[in-house]
Protein backbone atom coordinates (compact mmCIF):
# COMPACT_ATOMS: atom_id res chain seq x y z
CA UNK A 1 0.00 0.00 0.00
CA UNK A 2 1.40 3.24 -0.92
CA UNK A 3 1.88 6.75 1.31
CA UNK A 4 -0.93 7.61 -0.53
CA UNK A 5 -3.33 4.82 0.27
CA UNK A 6 -2.18 4.61 3.97
CA UNK A 7 -3.03 8.45 4.71
CA UNK A 8 -6.81 7.78 2.52
CA UNK A 9 -7.48 4.44 4.41
CA UNK A 10 -6.31 6.51 7.61
CA UNK A 11 -9.22 8.95 6.90
CA UNK A 12 -11.21 6.39 5.86
CA UNK A 13 -11.08 4.43 9.49
CA UNK A 14 -11.18 8.34 11.09
CA UNK A 15 -14.69 8.79 9.53
CA UNK A 16 -18.12 8.87 11.30
CA UNK A 17 -20.39 9.26 7.78
CA UNK A 18 -24.29 8.64 7.95
CA UNK A 19 -24.13 5.33 5.28
CA UNK A 20 -27.91 6.02 4.44
CA UNK A 21 -27.01 9.56 3.21
CA UNK A 22 -23.55 8.43 1.91
CA UNK A 23 -23.48 5.42 0.33
CA UNK A 24 -19.54 6.18 -1.22
CA UNK A 25 -17.73 7.55 1.42
CA UNK A 26 -13.39 8.51 1.45
CA UNK A 27 -11.10 5.83 -1.10
CA UNK A 28 -13.46 5.95 -4.15
CA UNK A 29 -12.96 8.44 -7.48
CA UNK A 30 -16.02 10.17 -6.08
CA UNK A 31 -18.34 10.43 -3.24
CA UNK A 32 -22.18 9.98 -3.49
CA UNK A 33 -24.50 12.17 -1.70
CA UNK A 34 -28.28 10.58 -1.68
CA UNK A 35 -30.07 13.00 -3.82
CA UNK A 36 -33.02 15.64 -1.55
CA UNK A 37 -35.85 17.52 -2.65
CA UNK A 38 -35.01 21.00 -1.65
CA UNK A 39 -31.53 20.67 -4.07
CA UNK A 40 -27.42 21.13 -2.89
CA UNK A 41 -25.94 24.02 -3.31
CA UNK A 42 -21.88 24.04 -3.81
CA UNK A 43 -18.78 26.02 -2.45
CA UNK A 44 -15.23 25.70 -3.10
CA UNK A 45 -12.33 27.99 -1.52
CA UNK A 46 -8.62 27.62 -2.30
CA UNK A 47 -5.85 28.54 0.21
CA UNK A 48 -2.43 29.27 -0.43
CA UNK A 49 0.84 29.27 1.82
CA UNK A 50 1.96 32.69 1.94
CA UNK A 51 -1.54 34.74 1.39
CA UNK A 52 -4.04 33.19 3.07
CA UNK A 53 -1.07 31.83 6.19
CA UNK A 54 2.04 31.68 6.96
CA UNK A 55 3.41 28.47 7.85
CA UNK A 56 6.08 30.14 10.05
CA UNK A 57 3.53 31.51 12.49
CA UNK A 58 0.51 29.41 11.64
CA UNK A 59 0.27 25.29 12.47
CA UNK A 60 -1.12 23.00 10.07
CA UNK A 61 -3.90 22.14 12.22
CA UNK A 62 -5.13 25.82 12.10
CA UNK A 63 -4.73 25.48 8.13
CA UNK A 64 -7.46 22.49 8.35
CA UNK A 65 -9.57 24.44 10.05
CA UNK A 66 -9.41 28.14 7.80
CA UNK A 67 -9.64 26.02 4.86
CA UNK A 68 -12.91 24.38 6.29
CA UNK A 69 -14.67 27.04 8.45
CA UNK A 70 -14.17 29.64 5.32
CA UNK A 71 -16.38 26.88 3.28
CA UNK A 72 -18.76 26.68 6.16
CA UNK A 73 -18.87 30.62 6.37
CA UNK A 74 -20.01 30.48 2.47
CA UNK A 75 -22.67 28.72 3.62
CA UNK A 76 -23.84 31.48 6.19
CA UNK A 77 -23.48 33.78 3.78
CA UNK A 78 -26.58 32.56 2.22
CA UNK A 79 -28.30 30.74 5.29
CA UNK A 80 -27.46 27.51 4.23
CA UNK A 81 -27.11 24.20 6.03
CA UNK A 82 -23.62 22.35 5.24
CA UNK A 83 -23.71 18.76 4.50
CA UNK A 84 -20.36 17.73 3.78
CA UNK A 85 -16.85 18.62 1.67
CA UNK A 86 -14.16 16.96 -0.17
CA UNK A 87 -10.66 18.49 0.53
CA UNK A 88 -8.05 18.55 -2.24
CA UNK A 89 -4.43 19.42 -0.94
CA UNK A 90 -0.86 20.30 -3.04
CA UNK A 91 1.98 19.61 -0.25
CA UNK A 92 5.38 21.61 -0.47
CA UNK A 93 8.64 19.02 -0.27
CA UNK A 94 8.98 19.29 2.93
CA UNK A 95 5.74 17.61 4.18
CA UNK A 96 4.59 14.30 5.26
CA UNK A 97 1.75 12.17 6.42
CA UNK A 98 1.90 13.39 9.56
CA UNK A 99 1.20 17.30 8.53
CA UNK A 100 -1.43 15.76 6.52
CA UNK A 101 -2.83 14.03 9.81
CA UNK A 102 -2.42 17.40 12.07
CA UNK A 103 -4.20 19.25 8.77
CA UNK A 104 -6.96 16.51 8.99
CA UNK A 105 -7.60 17.20 12.67
CA UNK A 106 -7.99 20.97 12.05
CA UNK A 107 -10.26 20.29 8.96
CA UNK A 108 -12.94 17.70 10.88
CA UNK A 109 -12.40 19.71 14.11
CA UNK A 110 -14.26 22.57 11.53
CA UNK A 111 -16.84 20.31 9.88
CA UNK A 112 -18.12 18.90 13.07
CA UNK A 113 -18.73 21.83 15.31
CA UNK A 114 -21.67 22.14 12.66
CA UNK A 115 -22.51 18.73 11.09
CA UNK A 116 -20.56 19.02 8.20
CA UNK A 117 -18.73 15.70 7.58
CA UNK A 118 -15.12 15.02 5.37
CA UNK A 119 -16.10 12.40 2.53
CA UNK A 120 -12.76 12.57 0.23
CA UNK A 121 -11.11 14.35 -1.42
CA UNK A 122 -7.23 14.29 -3.61
CA UNK A 123 -3.34 14.38 -2.22
CA UNK A 124 -0.54 15.53 -4.49
CA UNK A 125 2.80 17.33 -4.11
CA UNK A 126 5.47 19.75 -5.67
CA UNK A 127 8.28 21.69 -5.23
CA UNK A 128 6.26 24.92 -4.34
CA UNK A 129 3.94 26.27 -1.80
CA UNK A 130 1.30 24.10 -0.17
CA UNK A 131 -2.17 25.15 -1.16
CA UNK A 132 -5.56 23.24 0.19
CA UNK A 133 -8.88 23.22 -1.82
CA UNK A 134 -11.94 22.65 0.17
CA UNK A 135 -15.17 21.75 -1.77
CA UNK A 136 -19.09 22.10 0.47
CA UNK A 137 -21.99 20.99 -0.69
CA UNK A 138 -24.82 22.75 1.59
CA UNK A 139 -29.13 22.65 1.38
CA UNK A 140 -31.28 25.35 1.99
CA UNK A 141 -32.86 25.90 4.96
CA UNK A 142 -36.64 26.84 5.59
CA UNK A 143 -36.18 29.83 3.76
CA UNK A 144 -34.37 30.30 0.35
CA UNK A 145 -30.87 30.73 0.03
CA UNK A 146 -30.34 34.70 0.38
CA UNK A 147 -28.79 36.16 -2.01
CA UNK A 148 -26.85 39.07 -3.02
CA UNK A 149 -28.47 41.12 -5.88
CA UNK A 150 -31.62 41.48 -4.14
CA UNK A 151 -31.07 44.38 -1.68
CA UNK A 152 -33.95 46.68 -1.29
CA UNK A 153 -34.00 50.78 -1.30
CA UNK A 154 -34.82 51.85 2.40
CA UNK A 155 -32.60 48.27 3.56
CA UNK A 156 -30.92 48.64 6.72
CA UNK A 157 -27.61 47.43 6.41
CA UNK A 158 -26.45 45.35 9.50
CA UNK A 159 -23.26 43.00 10.49
CA UNK A 160 -22.27 40.81 13.04
CA UNK A 161 -20.01 41.00 15.76
CA UNK A 162 -17.48 43.00 15.36
CA UNK A 163 -14.99 44.12 13.09
CA UNK A 164 -11.17 44.89 11.98
CA UNK A 165 -7.91 43.95 13.25
CA UNK A 166 -8.36 40.35 12.02
CA UNK A 167 -4.82 39.59 11.25
CA UNK A 168 -3.59 39.40 15.22
CA UNK A 169 -5.63 35.93 14.84
CA UNK A 170 -9.33 36.19 14.31
CA UNK A 171 -8.47 35.01 10.67
CA UNK A 172 -7.48 31.58 11.85
CA UNK A 173 -9.82 31.39 14.73
CA UNK A 174 -13.15 32.80 13.82
CA UNK A 175 -16.73 30.85 14.03
CA UNK A 176 -18.28 30.49 10.65
CA UNK A 177 -21.94 32.42 11.54
CA UNK A 178 -23.99 29.54 10.31
CA UNK A 179 -26.40 29.00 13.61
CA UNK A 180 -26.57 32.83 13.77
CA UNK A 181 -27.62 32.89 9.58
CA UNK A 182 -30.02 30.44 10.07
CA UNK A 183 -31.40 32.18 13.36
CA UNK A 184 -31.90 35.39 11.61
CA UNK A 185 -33.66 34.40 8.23
CA UNK A 186 -35.95 31.70 10.91
CA UNK A 187 -37.19 35.12 12.58
CA UNK A 188 -37.29 37.30 9.29
CA UNK A 189 -37.32 37.97 5.44
CA UNK A 190 -33.43 39.16 4.99
CA UNK A 191 -33.22 41.18 1.39
CA UNK A 192 -29.70 40.18 0.68
CA UNK A 193 -26.28 38.47 3.17
CA UNK A 194 -22.76 37.92 2.47
CA UNK A 195 -19.96 36.88 4.77
CA UNK A 196 -17.34 39.83 5.10
CA UNK A 197 -14.22 38.04 3.47
CA UNK A 198 -12.13 40.84 1.97
CA UNK A 199 -13.55 43.86 4.09
CA UNK A 200 -16.34 45.74 4.61
CA UNK A 201 -16.51 48.05 1.80
CA UNK A 202 -15.07 45.85 -0.63
CA UNK A 203 -18.26 43.35 0.33
CA UNK A 204 -20.81 46.34 0.64
CA UNK A 205 -19.93 47.07 -2.64
CA UNK A 206 -20.46 43.79 -4.25
CA UNK A 207 -23.97 43.66 -3.12
CA UNK A 208 -24.46 47.42 -4.23
CA UNK A 209 -23.07 46.40 -7.58
CA UNK A 210 -25.06 43.23 -7.69
CA UNK A 211 -28.22 44.94 -6.83
CA UNK A 212 -27.79 48.70 -8.33
CA UNK A 213 -27.81 50.49 -5.40
CA UNK A 214 -25.81 52.06 -3.14
CA UNK A 215 -24.81 52.07 0.49
CA UNK A 216 -24.31 54.65 2.85
CA UNK A 217 -22.19 53.77 6.34
CA UNK A 218 -22.60 55.40 9.65
CA UNK A 219 -19.10 55.32 10.54
CA UNK A 220 -19.80 55.76 14.10
CA UNK A 221 -22.23 52.80 13.88
CA UNK A 222 -19.06 50.66 12.87
CA UNK A 223 -18.93 47.77 15.52
CA UNK A 224 -14.88 47.71 16.39
CA UNK A 225 -13.17 45.14 17.68
CA UNK A 226 -10.33 45.28 20.45
CA UNK A 227 -7.80 43.82 17.66
CA UNK A 228 -9.36 46.89 15.40
CA UNK A 229 -8.39 50.01 18.67
CA UNK A 230 -4.90 48.05 18.63
CA UNK A 231 -4.35 49.34 14.89
CA UNK A 232 -2.62 52.52 13.64
CA UNK A 233 -6.26 53.71 12.25
CA UNK A 234 -9.07 51.33 13.51
CA UNK A 235 -11.99 52.68 11.34
CA UNK A 236 -9.87 52.31 8.27
CA UNK A 237 -9.20 48.68 9.70
CA UNK A 238 -12.73 47.79 9.86
CA UNK A 239 -13.57 49.10 6.37
CA UNK A 240 -11.14 47.28 4.82
CA UNK A 241 -8.71 44.34 6.72
CA UNK A 242 -11.25 41.65 5.52
CA UNK A 243 -11.80 38.07 6.99
CA UNK A 244 -14.02 38.91 9.21
CA UNK A 245 -16.02 36.20 8.46
CA UNK A 246 -19.17 37.79 10.19
CA UNK A 247 -22.09 38.18 8.38
CA UNK A 248 -22.98 41.38 6.23
CA UNK A 249 -26.69 41.85 5.47
CA UNK A 250 -29.59 43.97 4.36
CA UNK A 251 -33.16 43.95 5.68
CA UNK A 252 -36.22 46.56 5.68
CA UNK A 253 -36.30 48.43 9.00
CA UNK A 254 -39.89 46.77 10.36
CA UNK A 255 -38.26 43.57 9.92
CA UNK A 256 -35.23 44.84 11.92
CA UNK A 257 -37.35 46.54 14.21
CA UNK A 258 -38.48 42.77 14.63
CA UNK A 259 -35.06 41.29 14.50
CA UNK A 260 -33.64 43.13 17.69
CA UNK A 261 -37.03 42.53 19.37
CA UNK A 262 -36.64 38.84 18.88
CA UNK A 263 -33.36 38.30 19.19
CA UNK A 264 -31.98 36.05 21.86
CA UNK A 265 -28.10 34.67 20.57
CA UNK A 266 -24.72 36.51 22.62
CA UNK A 267 -23.60 37.74 19.40
CA UNK A 268 -24.68 41.07 19.01
CA UNK A 269 -26.27 42.85 15.61
CA UNK A 270 -25.28 46.36 14.98
CA UNK A 271 -27.16 48.39 12.28
CA UNK A 272 -24.06 50.31 10.31
CA UNK A 273 -26.36 51.75 7.70
CA UNK A 274 -29.01 52.31 4.93
CA UNK A 275 -29.42 51.52 1.44
CA UNK A 276 -30.05 54.18 -0.99
CA UNK A 277 -30.57 54.57 -5.01
CA UNK A 278 -27.70 55.07 -6.82
CA UNK A 279 -24.62 53.50 -7.06
CA UNK A 280 -21.05 53.09 -5.10
CA UNK A 281 -20.76 53.13 -1.37
CA UNK A 282 -20.20 55.83 1.16
CA UNK A 283 -19.25 57.01 5.01
CA UNK A 284 -20.99 59.22 6.57
CA UNK A 285 -18.95 60.72 9.72
CA UNK A 286 -20.71 62.37 12.95
CA UNK A 287 -21.09 65.52 11.08
CA UNK A 288 -23.48 64.20 9.02
CA UNK A 289 -20.51 64.47 5.82
CA UNK A 290 -20.61 61.98 3.23
CA UNK A 291 -18.21 61.29 0.92
CA UNK A 292 -17.43 58.09 -1.16
CA UNK A 293 -15.40 55.31 0.11
CA UNK A 294 -12.23 54.12 -1.21
CA UNK A 295 -13.39 50.82 -1.65
CA UNK A 296 -9.33 48.62 -0.55
CA UNK A 297 -9.28 45.42 0.77
CA UNK A 298 -7.31 42.33 -0.84
CA UNK A 299 -7.73 41.50 -4.77
CA UNK A 300 -6.17 38.07 -6.22
CA UNK A 301 -6.05 39.74 -9.41
CA UNK A 302 -5.29 43.76 -8.90
CA UNK A 303 -2.52 43.85 -6.75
Amino acid sequence: MTGEDKITNYFAKQSKLNQARFPIGIGDDMAMVADTEKGILITTDMLLAGVHFDLTRTSIEQVGYKAMAASLSDCAAMATIPICAVVSVALGSNMNSDDLKELHAGIVKAGDSFGCSLVGGDITSWNDRFAITVTMLSEPADCSPVRRDTAKVGDFICVTGTLGGSILGKHLEFTPRVKEALAITAIVDVNSMMDITDGLTKDLNRICNASSVCAVIEQDAIPLSQAAHQQAHPIDAALNDGEDFELLFTLSPENYETLEANWNLPLEITAIGQIESGNGVYIKNQFGEKKQAIIKGFDHIEK
